[in-house]
């Protein structure tokens, strides 16, 4: 199980470290004590467990993690009882109160990586917010997603849409990258649907859309 650690002061970090080590199916590649170094590290090199300090800075850890397009499972660290609340409304896998010994950290990680086997078998849809509703939809059925206003629409095969007040971000969030991309700021369209493309623009069903100028060196079909 791939981790990485980041924590604005020096010495919890290296706690963690050799914490780490200890743990035979952990594997932690990295550890920053900079945010934004971490950020950008994370964009070229995902992993699946991130350890988070909360109180930071620069940037919170909470903040940190809602700004992650694609989120690892989260261990929180912290020397503050009073965030817990707020990191597992994040889904976080567990929250380690500063300063914690050995056999609480592998508690958390054997957690972690019971959560890691459930993912190991993802399920193929989601369930979409729209209006008042929550409408499961197939990952196949989806085309491209485009942004709009406050609003993001799913462009389903059949002629069909759904609008559901996400983000752009949000949304990519919520899908596989490895069978979605994001082409544009305001779309983001399924690999499989690709049926042409060059620098400018990719036909999706039928569809062109546009490839921005920020893209147009990262998109892979």
């Amino acid at each position: 199980m791939t981790a990485l650690a980041l924590d604005d002061e020096p010495q919890a970090l290296r706690i963690l470290e050799t914490f780490a080590e200890k743990v035979p199916f952990l594997d932690l590649v990295a550890s920053f004590t900079d945010a934004f170094a971490a950020m950008d590290f994370l964009r070229k090199q995902p992993v699946e467990l991130l350890f988070l300090d909360v109180n930071m800075p620069d940037i919170s850890g909470l903040e940190f993690l809602k700004s992650l397009p694609q989120r690892p499972l989260v261990v929180f660290t912290t020397a503050y009882a009073e965030h817990a609340v707020q990191g597992f409304d994040l889904d976080a896998v567990d929250y380690l109160l500063k300063p914690f010994a050995l056999s609480r950290f592998l508690r958390a990680c054997q957690k972690a990586h019971e959560r890691l086997d459930r993912r190991a078998d993802p399920p193929d849809f989601l369930f979409v917010k729209s209006g008042y509703e929550r409408v499961r939809v197939g990952f196949d059925e989806i085309l491209f997603l485009e942004a709009g206003g406050n609003y993001v629409v799913f462009v389903l095969e059949g002629n069909r849409k759904l609008a559901s007040r996400l983000t752009m971000q949000e949304a990519e969030g919520l899908l596989p990258p490895e069978r979605f991309v994001r082409i544009h700021r305001s779309y983001l369209v399924a690999r499989a649907r690709v049926e042409r493309f060059d620098r400018y623009d990719a036909v999706v069903a039928g569809y062109t859309l546009p490839i921005g100028v920020n893209f147009r060196e990262n998109v892979r079909f």
